[in-house]
């Protein structure tokens, strides 16, 4: 990006989106989100992330059904006691179109025999923060989802992962299929402490 506000611009208006056109997303623009996505920091510049692209009509149905099962065997139930109706609702139409309808998702790994398991997490979601930044820099929506990697096995076999490689997000990618609000966020300063918790940063 040509302007440091532009950043700043791409930040505040991350969203999470479960609703996409069925356009493509061209292997250029893949490329690029995912050149963005391994200029992250890593443990020890480990690099664990692996990034399986999953266009495939047969292994991305076993994704969309095993997020399906998923969500209906326990995860929808424990997400309306501690989430608003419309979300929960929202989220079960996206787990019911497969991702939302998304044309690609992205699978985000990590190589355990590069980076220890205790810190894998630490050097991954970094990387996929950079992932959800470049593909909203380009004009695509995206969503963070862990669900599925639940299923460690499942997918390592859907995927064909070696023993080792984790999987640890699903990033669906896509043209948004509907224009969403402004981001809700809190104010940084209601999260901010100086020296220690409860003196406010910044003071005032």
């Amino acid at each position: 990006m040509s302007d440091v506000g532009d950043f700043f611009a791409v930040a505040r208006s991350q969203r999470a989106h479960r609703s996409f056109t069925a356009d493509p997303v061209p292997d250029d623009d893949l490329v690029r989100i995912l050149e963005a996505a391994t200029w992250a920091p890593s443990a020890e510049n480990s690099q664990p992330w692996l990034f399986v692209v999953v266009r495939d009509p047969d292994r991305r149905a076993e994704l969309d059904d095993l997020t399906r099962r998923l969500w209906a065997a326990g995860a929808k139930d424990a997400t309306a006691h501690r989430s608003p109706a419309p979300l929960v609702a929202d989220v079960d139409q996206a787990t019911e179109a497969g991702f939302g309808g998304a044309p690609v998702v992205v699978v985000v790994a990590g190589d355990t025999t590069r980076c220890h398991r205790v810190s894998l997490a630490a050097s991954i979601f970094p990387a996929v923060q950079n992932l959800l930044l470049a593909a909203g820099a380009l004009g695509y929506g995206t969503a963070l989802t862990t669900l599925a990697t639940f299923a460690t096995d499942e997918v390592r076999t859907t995927l064909e992962l070696p023993e080792g490689v984790d999987p640890l997000a699903i990033v669906p990618i896509g043209r948004p299929a509907r224009r969403l609000g402004p981001s809700r966020r809190e104010p940084a300063a209601t999260h901010s402490h100086l020296y220690a918790y409860g003196r406010r940063f910044p003071a005032g």
